[in-house]
C-alpha cells in the first residue's frame, strides 16, 4: 500500500493508509498487524534510508507481495529501550558479520527480507553506533526460531531470530553506518499510528457486534438494547471510538505534511489501544455468556486488542513520550 508507484506500489498517502488498516482490522487484527509491519516498518525503512539500488531490488518484490518484510529490533532483554540492543555487526573486508538474536519478529518465519538492527560502534551515547542491515531469507547463519504462542493476533506470524556469524555484503548496510537510531525513532512514530488505526478497527468491530447483538438478544420480553445500562455502554463506546479515530487521522496528517509527530502518534496509539481493550471488554459483557465462547468474535477481539497496548511501545512508554514532549527533556 505504501510503496511508491514507480516500484509497483499504490503510493497511498498516510490518511488513506490508516483508513484501510481500520477497515481490515475491523474483521481481522492479525492481517492488519501483518500489513502495518510490512508497510510501515519494512517498506518504510527502505523508502526512508535505502539507496536507489536497494529500493529497485527489493521494493517491487515487497509491493507485489512476493516478498514480505520483517523488521527486527527487539531482543530478549531489549524492548522499549531500543538503544540497549546487543546484536553486533563487525566489518570484515567487503562483508559484515552479524551476531546475536532478536525477539518478537513479526513475519519471522515467512519473510523474504529481514531488516536487522545491530550495533556497529561504541560511544558515550548509547544510541550512537546502531546500524540497519538487509538480510535475505536463507542467508547462512540466519536461524528462525519457533513460532511464538501468543494470546491474540494468532494469524500474524511472530518468531525469534538467531544470528550465528551471518555474513552480508557491504552493500547490505541500510542508511548510514552508526546512524540508524534516528531512522528507528521516526519509523516507530509512523508504526504507532498504524497500530492505533488497527486498534480503532478492532474497537469498531466490537461496537458493531455489540449493537447487532443488543438488537437481537431478548430478555424480559424485549431486546436488551432497550435497557438504559446497555444504551450507555454503547454510547460511551461510540464516542471513544470516534475520538480515537480523530487522533489517528491527526497523526496521519502530520506524517503526510512531514511535520514532527512524536507526541501525536503516541497520543493516538495510547488512546486508541486502550479504547480497543475497553470496547472489547464491554462488547463481551453485552454478549454475556455467549461472548465468552469462540462462536462469537468478541472474545477474539479482546485478545487481539491487548496486543495494541504492547506493540510499538507499551502504554506506559507512550505516556512517557508524551510527558517528555510536553515538559522538554530534563537534564
Amino acid at each position: 500500500m505504501t510503496a511508491p508507484v514507480q516500484y509497483g506500489g499504490m503510493g497511498l498517502d498516510p490518511l488513506s493508509y490508516v483508513v484501510a488498516l481500520e477497515e481490515i482490522a475491523r474483521y481481522d487484527g492479525s492481517i492488519a498487524l501483518t500489513l502495518t509491519s510490512h508497510n510501515t516498518l519494512a517498506c518504510g525503512h527502505l523508502k526512508r534510508s535505502g539507496t536507489d539500488e536497494q529500493k529497485q531490488r527489493y521494493l517491487p518484490l515487497m509491493a507485489s507481495g512476493k516478498c514480505l518484510g520483517a523488521w527486527a529490533l527487539s531482543e530478549s532483554q531489549t524492548g522499549s529501550d531500543a538503544a540497549s540492543i546487543r546484536t553486533t555487526a563487525q566489518r570484515k573486508g567487503d562483508h559484515w558479520i552479524l551476531r546475536g538474536s532478536k525477539m518478537f519478529v513479526t513475519q519471522g518465519s515467512v519473510a523474504g527480507l529481514y531488516i536487522i538492527m545491530a550495533r556497529t560502534g561504541t560511544g558515550d551515547k548509547r544510541h550512537h553506533g546502531i546500524s540497519a542491515f538487509l538480510v535475505e531469507a536463507g542467508t547462512k547463519g540466519l536461524q528462525i526460531g519457533q513460532k511464538l504462542k501468543k494470546m491474540g493476533c494468532r494469524g500474524s506470524d511472530t518468531t525469534s531470530l538467531v544470528l550465528k556469524d551471518v555474513g552480508v555484503p557491504a552493500g547490505a548496510l541500510l542508511g548510514q553506518e552508526g546512524n540508524a537510531f534516528a531512522d528507528i525513532m521516526g519509523l516507530l512514530d509512523q508504526g504507532r499510528t498504524g497500530i492505533a488505526a488497527m486498534a480503532v478497527g478492532i474497537a469498531r468491530g466490537c461496537l458493531e457486534e455489540a449493537v447487532s447483538y443488543a438488537r437481537k438478544r431478548k430478555q424480559f420480553d424485549q431486546p436488551i438494547g432497550k435497557t438504559q445500562a446497555i444504551q450507555w455502554m454503547l454510547a460511551d463506546m461510540a464516542t471513544e471510538i470516534d475520538a480515537a479515530r480523530m487522533l489517528v487521522w491527526r497523526a496521519a496528517e502530520k506524517i503526510h505534511a512531514a511535520e514532527p509527530c512524536t507526541r501525536e502518534s503516541a497520543m493516538a496509539k495510547l488512546f486508541a489501544s486502550e479504547v480497543a481493550t475497553r470496547a472489547a471488554n464491554v462488547a463481551l459483557q453485552i454478549h454475556g455468556g455467549y461472548g465468552y465462547l469462540r462462536d462469537f468474535p468478541v472474545e477474539r477481539y479482546l485478545r487481539d486488542a491487548k496486543a495494541c497496548e504492547l506493540g510499538e511501545g507499551t502504554s506506559e512508554m507512550q505516556r512517557l513520550v508524551i510527558a517528555r514532549d510536553l515538559l522538554g527533556r530534563l537534564a
